[in-house]
């Protein structure tokens, strides 16, 4: 049947599952809608009647219904249709759509198509011979009619009529061994830049929206830009909302119509920037009523700054001096979080002071022109921060001659390149190493990590907890297209068989960099240039690696780049991947199936797993993964491709631009297994998991404040009286549009989701500063400084209020459940 219920995986009841309708042939469009013979059937798209843009493939035109025609072949050619269509079903109620991309643009489609099936259907509905009600009509009249006809509406009506399932139908095929897994890594920039404007966005709506409640309470509402600010927030919720098309997020639009969106992108980012940080400036001022406005100075100056919609961004220089520099960082998470954060100045003489003038412990690492060659301007300080939830932070950064700063240790290993120019630096300590038959090692106090010289890629890791050595290799690989004549496109991807080994012109440059708040290895080859880097800290930022990869492929030709990790965990052929990261699906590579059936969307995260282990890597953008041998993790990187695909783009890919991705690798222990895990529809990751992946997607935010604004007397701002629960995320907090106008209203949207967990793996000793309540979040409690007036749970889009919307003073969440709630503050 291709009707059926579908069944969320992790609700044991059935309340909740959807009737879906499953159209059964090639496509959507008219010949291929109303019955198995397209030949016929686009005999009655009447769009395509002689003389029209448009005919019928099959040479055989459509014929305008008359009275002369119709009661002849007319109505029995379709009528058989319909009824073979009918075979396929378990009701006779028939859906027959009558449409396709880029139709009704003119009124004479409308009077084309109306008419003429207007006299089909009065000829069968006047001849009972005939046993056929034919009508227009909309999807709910479809829905209504086959509910009546399934019983569905009565008592006795059981939904076990039509069969249930779960999962997704990941991943399509339209034809043959034409597989749709491509459009999960095309054009990547893109779906890194979405993800970036997609954290801003939330960031950006979460300070404003505190901003605009402590300016109301401050009597200065308008002196702060709430106006000029809420039309940039609805911008770029537009931006992002349009960006979520079919053909957008996908890769899959025309060269100029992705500098379209990307421009859209990237201009929301710049106006969310602002947004940050006129609401920062507001919130860390002691005296608000000395707030000013002036958006020609800004008071904060962001980190980074995005020169164009297709360049990848460029950290501020911070310039020091005796007087001190204060550095504000927010911490977008709703929990307590130690973690390690790194901004570039212009003198490796510098100290770091907490607010309270407490000296902090810092890393000053090189900042590299190229492979071999540092950088005289500029300088890496890396130290850990730790900030309260949803809170803004500051620190001071001051130079100061003669100052012990932790300067980094670079080994560079050329492997034999005795061409390659190497300047020595007056600062650091370089050591040239030309050729070694060692192996290269970084450690922090959870895990040591073990290199290859030759490659500087990782090979094994060893945990300390349990002092075991874990076989976990990266390595990088090759697809190429297939020698058919449909080859790999935006959509496609049909490779010319396994993955091929990335060999190097040249070995690469291994950079070995050591120092007391992280180590890393980098390897520059020539397509990419691939860091791991590991933090020498102790809680949740030690206990993962994070993997950066900075690829560029514009010369190649008809190839895809992909990372894979090789692990001696015995996953077999199973795996695990999320959807949108909000639930995880289990997968099963199918050698039965072709190569590119068996990749998936990966959104968030993957990993696979074994009776003691589980490794995961988490993603700070959608690309397309697979595990194609046990023990094995990849991820396409990017992909070039000269030719179209015949899936309506009519180009290929050959925009690609210098992209970064971003990962981290988590390896846990696993404390007890569930025989049944193997058969269950869904699975969990740990809470460690899941706060690895919020500090992935939703870094710490640091700005610096303007130079001549030095004076200024400046306090913390930290919203909540404490962490939320560490299994409760809070997706927004959106200040709802007003009634009149276009600015914003006095109440907002608090859209909260309890994410469901593993409670096999341990939490102990992993640097969480949360804890687990059931679900339950006592409204009163939760902020500081602040008064919840009115808290009303309402449906998920904001549209009704639920049948139960008195005030609350308590929230209770069950695991997986998304809540929204509209919320006044006072």
């Amino acid at each position: 049947t291709v009707e059926f219920f579908s069944h969320i995986s992790f609700h044991q009841v059935s309340s909740t599952d959807i009737l879906c309708h499953m159209m059964p042939f090639y496509s959507y469009d008219v010949p291929h809608t109303c019955g198995p013979d397209p030949k016929i059937c686009c005999q009655f798209d009447f769009k395509r009647l002689p003389g029209g843009r448009i005919s019928c493939p099959w040479r055989v035109p459509p014929e305008a219904i008359h009275e002369g025609n119709v009661q002849h072949r007319r109505v029995w050619m379709l009528l058989d249709q319909y009824r073979k269509k009918s075979k396929l079903y378990r009701t006779k109620v028939v859906l027959a759509p009558l449409g396709d991309d880029f139709r009704y643009h003119e009124g004479s489609e409308w009077d084309q198509q109306f008419h003429n099936y207007q006299r089909l259907f009065d000829y069968m509905n006047s001849h009972p011979e005939l046993h056929v009600k034919a009508q227009f009509g909309t999807l709910s009249d479809y829905f209504d009619a086959l509910h009546k006809a399934a019983g569905l509406d009565y008592p006795s009506g059981k939904p076990s009529f039509f069969p249930i399932l779960s999962g997704d139908f990941f991943t399509y095929a339209d034809r043959d061994d034409h597989y749709w897994s491509g459009y999960f890594t095309s054009r990547p920039f893109y779906k890194r830049l979405n993800r970036v404007l997609e954290s801003n966005l939330r960031a950006a709506e979460i300070l404003y929206s505190m901003a605009l409640v402590h300016s109301r309470q401050s009597n200065i509402i308008k002196v702060f830009p709430s106006i000029e600010n809420y039309k940039l927030l609805t911008e770029a919720r537009r931006n992002l909302g349009l960006f979520q098309h079919h053909d957008a997020l996908t890769g899959t639009s025309k060269d100029w119509v992705v500098v379209d969106y990307g421009t859209r992108l990237f201009h929301s980012i710049m106006n969310l920037k602002r947004v940050i940080s006129d609401s920062a400036h507001f919130l860390i001022l002691k005296d608000k009523n000395s707030y000013m406005y002036n958006p020609s100075t800004a008071f904060l100056q962001m980190d980074d700054v995005q020169p164009s919609q297709d360049a990848l961004p460029r950290k501020t220089i911070i310039k020091l001096g005796m007087q001190p520099r204060i550095l504000v960082i927010y911490n977008p998470a709703e929990q307590d979080r130690a973690t390690v954060i790194s901004v570039y100045v212009n003198t490796p003489k510098v100290k770091i002071y907490t607010a309270t003038g407490q000296p902090v412990e810092a890393q000053v690492s090189a900042v590299w022109e190229d492979a071999t060659t540092v950088s005289h301007d500029a300088f890496q300080v890396s130290f850990l921060v730790q900030l309260p939830p949803l809170s803004l932070g500051f620190y001071h950064l001051v130079e100061l001659s003669g100052t012990e700063t932790h300067l980094t240790d670079y080994n560079i290993y050329l492997n034999g390149r005795d061409g390659l120019s190497m300047k020595s630096s007056s600062i650091f300590k370089v050591e040239k190493v030309q050729n070694s038959a060692g192996s290269i090692s970084i450690e922090n106090p959870s895990m040591n990590i073990m290199f290859s010289v030759s490659s500087g890629l990782m090979e094994k890791v060893k945990t300390k907890e349990d002092n075991k050595v874990h076989q976990v290799k990266v390595e990088f690989m090759w697809y190429g297209t297939t020698s058919n004549r449909d080859k790999s496109g935006a959509y496609l991807f049909l490779p010319d068989g396994e993955a091929k080994p990335y060999v190097a012109v040249e070995p690469p440059v291994v950079r070995v960099t050591h120092g007391s708040i992280f180590s890393e290895v980098t390897s520059i080859y020539h397509h990419f240039t691939h860091t791991l880097r590991l933090y020498k800290v102790q809680g949740l930022d030690g206990q993962s690696l994070e993997i950066s990869n900075i690829v560029d492929i514009r010369g190649e030709f008809n190839r895809e780049i992909a990372m894979r990790i090789a692990s001696d965990v015995n996953s077999q052929n199973r795996f695990y991947t999320d959807l949108n990261g909000f639930q995880i699906q289990p997968r099963r590579t199918m050698s039965k199936l072709p190569l590119q059936a068996n990749f998936y969307p990966l959104t968030t995260m993957a990993y696979i797993q074994d009776d003691s282990v589980r490794l995961t890597l988490h993603s700070a953008q959608s690309l397309g993964v697979a595990s194609l041998k046990s023990g094995q993790l990849e991820v396409i990187m990017d992909r070039r491709l000269m030719q179209d695909d015949n899936r309506g783009l009519g180009q290929g890919i050959q925009d690609n631009k210098i992209t970064a991705n971003l990962f981290r690798v988590l390896l846990e222990r696993r404390n007890g297994v569930d025989e049944e895990e193997n058969t269950k529809p869904i699975s969990y990751p740990s809470i460690l998991s899941h706060i690895t992946s919020l500090y992935l997607n939703h870094p710490l935010i640091p700005m610096v404040v303007n130079a001549q604004h030095k004076d200024t007397a400046l306090t913390a701002f930290s919203p909540l009286v404490s962490s939320m629960p560490c299994d409760m995320h809070v997706v927004n907090l959106r200040t709802i549009q007003s009634k009149v106008g276009s600015g914003p209203s006095d109440e907002a949207a608090l859209i909260l989701h309890r994410m469901g967990f593993d409670c096999r793996f341990s939490n102990k000793n992993i640097g969480l500063f949360c804890s687990t309540t059931q679900g339950k979040i006592l409204v009163q409690k939760m902020f500081k400084d602040l008064k919840v007036q009115t808290l009303h749970p309402v449906s998920l889009t904001l549209m009704h209020l639920k049948q139960d919307s008195s005030n609350l003073d308590e929230i209770q969440l069950s695991s997986m459940e998304i809540s929204t709630f509209r919320i006044q503050l006072r």
